[in-house]
């Protein structure tokens, strides 16, 4: 299996939080590969920047390759998908998440349970 971890996820995952639970610890332990969007480095260094988040983007820039995930670089047929996803949600770096899942195509393990109204692509956790 080919994943793609939204935000939460890899944030939770690299910092070994409580908050992922084992199962979806061990569905990422156990997948081909596991994919980071750079949208979501772009997410945390935003919300850091607000003081939304205490996050270190050079860190978790790091910490992708650290923890053997793949970079998924966000390429114009990502942004074009967008437009084409019905507004179930406002978030656009949720929405490009789905974009890539669905272009790339890769399993998205999210946090956000509203995403799952987009896609079976979706791993509501």
């Amino acid at each position: 299996m080919r994943l793609l971890l939204d935000t939460h996820v890899f944030l939770w995952a690299v910092a070994g939080s409580s908050k992922l639970k084992a199962s979806s610890r061990r569905l990422i332990e156990s997948a081909d590969e596991v994919h980071v969007s750079a949208a979501s480095i772009w997410e945390i260094a935003i919300k850091s920047r607000l003081g939304k988040i205490d996050a270190d983007a050079d860190e978790l820039v790091a910490a992708i390759a650290a923890s053997g995930f793949i970079e998924l670089p966000v390429r114009s047929v990502h942004a074009a998908a967008t437009h084409r996803l019905p507004l179930h949600h406002n978030d656009p770096f949720d929405r490009l998440l789905v974009a890539q899942a669905l272009t790339e195509p890769l399993r998205l393990l999210s946090a956000d349970a509203i995403l799952a109204q987009y896609t079976d692509l979706v791993i509501p956790i």
